[in-house]
């Protein structure tokens, strides 16, 4: 039975003839076929004679379930594209339905233009067979292989995000997002329905929603497949968006039916977006689409005496005996029958020429479509000149500044360099209702936080035309950031360091995407995923132990290193240097961590860009080995703000009560210099390692996270065993900057007495110094506690 729902009426434009669906019926016959033939075959792939057990493939794997509804919905767009001259992108978010999504891709031609091997003939069709799910083949998700595709949907609850991401800025797309019914129970995808609060009909492109409700996971039934029409569509009406059902079992009623919905949909976006650009808000709310149809649909309805079609059991493989189990192997050989394939694909393998006019030509086709290779319609971002934002440095070390301000000054002149005459434009910032917190707010002097609904006289900086993308949700400014990047535009997204952490399986599947893309020639370069950690675990000055947790750096340091960089920038010219790099860069994924708070600044904008191209270098004047004319003693290393501070002040201690004491100050900005050339491409030379840290001499290293970080880094390192470093260890709570330092062991006065223990020899004054610094500790644990603040010679010390 079909049920069909949904306001409005048939544009006269879209009528659906009996010819239109028997030729869409024929089409989605002959994506089925190759789905299930991806599935199951190596050989034999067009059935040409009675299926035998050697045909088999020895390992069944993928996803049969989702994948009908899928083709279903690609077929429909097809013809939608036709008749309305549509630019669209299929985002996919049953990432499961692989087979699908290169099924339709190989039938509308785009496969094969871009893997000429996989040819559109017999030959071509069982190269595409072998290859899927193989050793040597293709992945069984909508992976980075998949053309038209920029969402793999591996790991669930992220395609709205993408979808949303990929229709901000591109005012003419649609962007047509499937959801399965098992992801929409995810968390992630329960905050993306509230989109319609952040989708600007003005600027903006439309996105469609298709919840593909087919009522199972893989092992029980979906929330959603159990509730009502009526549940779904208050919930789906309560966050802003006008669905529609659309719901059977016979296709004959269903594809008309969803013809339907597809058209009125288009047409409800393109009214919208009409009446906004000619200055009138219109208060349609944007269309969504319920599909609730079988899973596992036209597969086997019952195997074994027990029921597949329609439940968890068709999620997989429905006939997993066919090699050994003859009875299977026959119902496999009638249900890819069932297609007639031999009516589909002519004697040479061919697909047959009515079904081949049915796809749209060149890159409207859905695989063809640049927006979902972005690097094809990415333009360079117009980053100003430094000198512009560049603090003035006279005596290092002596002079405070909010070190993120002056990257929310060049911010915003990037927003002003990228506003397109209708609003629209090419860079975005991305971030948690924090960047004022984080000291970005001078991009408020030229946008405002984008708001579509209503707005009060009390509100600060909100309206429909802006363009800071502000949500309480990490995984929406990390998924956003993701579509607008994949889609071809340019952005930053900004978090406090221990909650971008929500975010991490994101980041690291996107990661993963681009080490794969890197390989295809095909897939023209995007801009990089840049992500900003402020409000570090070292300085959150207004919260607790609940905010302090410098993990994502754990995190993304074992992942590719032809894509991942991490930088830790010590003050605000260097945090410039590193920044002009990263949004310039293409294919990499930057973490850069750098505190809000007002911290010392120590080089000019001419040294921070020799030392970030450097990655580390000797900082002369804090040391003494120039004027000592000797090899260090002891090396004082330091990779972030807090610990750069801490190791100066521990330097300065030491050159003060130990002067004959020979010590070597380093500064580390590029953490990933610390591995071997051989592991990552930013990787110390064996001679850039030896200048920067000698062959034997012990270090200190003050770092900014979990100090295991950097002994797995040092793996393979001349005698990695003499680092010694000091880091985050899990101790924290509301109190002091200092006190922070103090509780993790990786204050000046614990640095000090580690360069003491592990320096060549006992200088004079050792004995006293370390007398001196225990005194100092203890007395620190007195005043903060009867003053509510750090002792003076602390609060206010400058370098000297």
């Amino acid at each position: 039975m079909t049920d069909v729902r949904q306001p409005g009426s048939q544009d006269s434009d879209g009528h659906y003839s009996d010819a239109d669906l028997e030729s869409d019926l024929r089409w989605w016959a002959a994506a089925n076929y190759l789905t299930v033939a991806q599935i199951y075959l190596q050989d034999n792939t067009l059935l040409r004679e009675p299926l035998r057990p050697e045909h088999i493939k020895p390992r069944l794997l993928g996803h049969w379930g989702t994948s009908p509804g899928l083709s279903m919905i690609y077929a429909l767009l097809n013809r939608l594209i036709r008749r309305t001259d549509t630019d669209c992108l299929y985002v996919t978010g049953p990432g499961h339905g692989g087979p699908a999504l290169v099924a339709a891709t190989y039938l509308e031609g785009t496969y094969s233009e871009v893997y000429p091997g996989v040819s559109r003939d017999a030959a071509g069709i069982q190269r595409l067979c072998r290859q899927f799910s193989t050793p040597g083949g293709i992945p069984s998700h909508v992976s980075v292989q998949t053309p038209g595709s920029i969402h793999e949907g591996g790991e669930l609850g992220y395609a709205l995000a993408h979808a949303a991401g990929a229709a901000f800025d591109h005012p003419n797309l649609l962007v047509a997002c499937v959801i399965g019914d098992g992801e929409a129970e995810t968390g992630p995808l329960s905050a993306s329905w509230k989109l319609p609060a952040f989708l600007n009909p003005e600027r903006d492109g439309a996105v469609v929603p298709i919840l593909h409700v087919n009522g199972a996971k893989i092992a029980g039934p979906t929330v959603y497949g159990r509730s009502s029409d009526a549940d779904v569509e208050a919930f789906l009406g309560g966050q802003g968006w006008a669905p529609v059902v659309v719901s059977g079992d016979d296709p004959r009623q269903v594809f008309p039916a969803l013809h339907r919905a597809l058209t009125d949909a288009h047409t409800t976006t393109a009214d919208l977006r009409r009446e906004a650009r000619a200055g009138r808000r219109s208060t349609a709310k944007w269309p969504a689409i319920v599909l609730r149809t079988p899973k596992g649909w036209t597969g086997p309805h019952t195997v074994d005496g027990v029921l597949v079609e329609g439940t968890h059991r068709a999620h997989q493989v429905p006939l997993s005996g066919v090699r050994t189990d003859e009875a299977h192997l026959r119902q496999l050989e009638e249900w890819m029958r069932s297609y007639r394939p031999d009516e589909l694909f002519d004697s040479s393998g061919a697909l047959v020429p009515d079904l081949v006019r049915l796809a749209p030509q060149g890159d409207k086709r859905m695989g063809s479509s640049p927006y979902a290779n972005g690097g094809r319609v990415r333009a360079d971002l117009p980053v100003p000149p430094l000198e512009k934002y560049a603090l003035p440095i006279g005596k290092p070390g002596t002079t405070h500044h909010e070190t993120t301000r002056v990257l929310g000054e060049l911010l915003r002149d990037l927003y002003a360099a990228t506003t397109t005459p209708d609003g629209g434009g090419y860079f975005r910032l991305f971030c948690p209702d924090e960047t004022s917190s984080n000291r970005l707010g001078a991009v408020f002097e030229v946008t405002d936080r984008c708001w579509q609904l209503p707005v009060t006289d009390y509100d600060d900086g909100l309206s429909a035309r802006g363009r800071v993308m502000e949500v309480l949700s990490e995984h929406l400014c990390e998924g956003w950031l993701e579509g607008y990047l994949l889609s071809g535009r340019h952005g930053l997204f900004a978090s406090y360091e221990a909650f971008a952490m929500v975010s991490v399986s994101m980041l690291i599947q996107h990661t993963k995407w681009l080490q794969h893309a890197v390989d295809l020639p095909w897939r023209a370069p995007v801009a990089s995923l840049n992500v900003l950690l402020t409000s570090t675990c070292w300085r959150n000055d207004h919260n607790g132990f609940s905010h302090q947790g410098p993990g994502m750096i754990d995190a993304v340091v074992p992942l590719a290193p032809d894509v991942v960089r991490v930088w830790l920038p010590p003050d605000s010219n260097t945090l410039l240097s590193i920044a002009d790099h990263c949004l310039r860069s293409t294919d990499h994924v930057n973490l850069i961590v750098v505190d809000k708070q007002p911290h010392l600044q120590y080089l000019t904008l001419a040294e921070a860009h020799a030392h970030c191209a450097a990655g580390a270098s000797v900082w002369e004047w804090a040391g003494t080995e120039s004027s000592a004319g000797a090899e260090p003693d002891v090396v004082l290393a330091a990779a972030g703000d807090v610990p750069t501070q801490e190791i100066l002040a521990a330097a300065q201690l030491l050159r003060e009560h130990t002067p004959e004491l020979v010590t070597r100050v380093v500064n580390v900005v590029d953490l990933m210099g610390l591995l071997t050339p051989t592991e990552h491409p930013h990787g110390f030379d064996a001679r850039t390692f030896l200048d920067l840290f000698t062959a034997d001499t012990h270090v200190v290293f003050a770092f900014h996270g979990y100090s295991r970080a950097v002994h797995e880094l040092l793996h393979g390192r001349p005698a990695p065993d003499r680092f010694h470093v000091r880091g985050f260890s899990e101790q924290g709570t509301t109190t002091t900057p200092f006190d922070m330092v103090v509780l993790n062991r990786m204050s000046r006065y614990h640095l000090a007495l580690a360069a003491l223990r592990r320096t060549r020899r006992e200088p004079a004054g050792a004995t006293e110094l370390a007398d001196f610094c225990l005194r100092q500790l203890e007395r620190h644990g007195e005043y903060v506690v009867a003053h509510l603040e750090d002792m003076p010679e602390v609060r206010e010390w400058t370098w000297s």
